[in-house]
């Protein structure tokens, strides 16, 4: 079994910026050099519009935060689009000089607390500091498998082989006094990390009674296999779970083993949600978020392996 040690939150939400009155969600790093990495998050604006924006920090010193970046990266789409309402960074890639960074978008659902998600994809050239769009349609949205919505896709290029684990939303549940969502982790794969391919694959699925969706993953290889990291939700608010595969598709989930829980107060004594892992210097670093789905920020927690 792990054990984390938890340093608390090192990023809080500046009310100051006009796109950052509350939130920090989905912490998404991207390696600068060494141990200096940058985070992008989502930040909400007065009218709840997600927008994206980063900060930098230094593995070696990381309750010290670098730099904050004083525009959003990314910003809502226009009117209509599949990103209207707010935009998301869930994983970042760097492929041929250019930053791949896959995100979510999403639009209110006429019924609350229906939504609606897409994945989308920005391109930067610079290193990071700024992106473009690709085109204005999602690069993947609901279908056959994934018939009500699309979201948190966790992207890696391995060999060539672009590798893909994502949220699907298979059902809403309308038997209660609100609609509740349900679901897992598919899989998918591309040749150039833009068009994907997807059979259907579940790669983490609900083992336990009263669970109703598995949320956003992050996948690490660790030899000849993988980890992951991911939450859960069996209706008592979000927790990490842990899981191991020899080949990324098959998975064994092993929750116990994950070494961290929910504090007995502050601000991640009611859910952990989003976890992302960086792997540095014989550590394992996990990025995370605690209640109310980022609304105090991200904390932090490390592994000495």
């Amino acid at each position: 079994m792990m054990t984390w040690k938890k340093l608390g939150l090192i990023f809080q939400p500046d009310c100051n910026r006009w796109w950052m009155q509350s939130h920090a969600a989905l912490p998404t790093p991207l390696q600068l050099e060494g141990s200096r990495y940058r985070v992008y998050f989502a930040s909400r604006d007065a009218e709840n519009r997600s927008h994206v924006g980063f900060f930098e920090m230094d593995l070696e010193n990381p309750t010290k935060i670098l730099r904050v970046s004083k525009e959003p990266v990314l910003r809502p789409g226009p009117l209509g689009f599949f990103d209207d309402h707010g935009v998301y960074a869930a994983s970042a890639v760097r492929h041929e000089g250019k930053v791949y960074l896959y995100t979510i978008g999403w639009n209110p659902g006429v019924r609350p607390p229906l939504f609606h998600a897409s994945i989308g994809l920005a391109i930067s050239e610079d290193g990071g500091e700024s992106f473009r769009k690709y085109g204005k349609a999602p690069i993947m949205a609901r279908s056959g498998y994934d018939p009500c919505f699309v979201s948190a896709p966790f992207v890696v290029n391995e060999n060539d082989k672009w590798r893909m684990w994502y949220i699907s939303c298979y059902r809403w549940d309308d038997s209660g006094e609100t609609p509740q969502s349900h679901y897992h982790i598919k899989y998918a794969e591309s040749l150039d990390g833009i068009h994907w391919n997807r059979d259907g694959v579940v790669c983490l699925d609900h083992e336990h009674e009263g669970e109703k969706n598995i949320a956003r993953t992050c996948v690490l290889k660790v030899g000849r296999g993988y980890q992951a990291w991911y939450s859960y939700d069996r209706g008592e608010g979000y927790r990490i779970g842990y899981a191991e595969s020899p080949d990324g598709i098959c998975w064994q989930r092993m929750d116990e083993k994950v070494g961290i829980d929910v504090s007995d107060s502050g601000w991640d004594s009611e859910a952990q949600a989003y976890p992302y892992v960086i792997r540095h210097d014989g550590r394992l670093f996990m990025l995370y978020n605690g209640n109310g789905f980022g609304r105090n920020g991200i904390g932090l927690a490390i592994y000495e392996q």
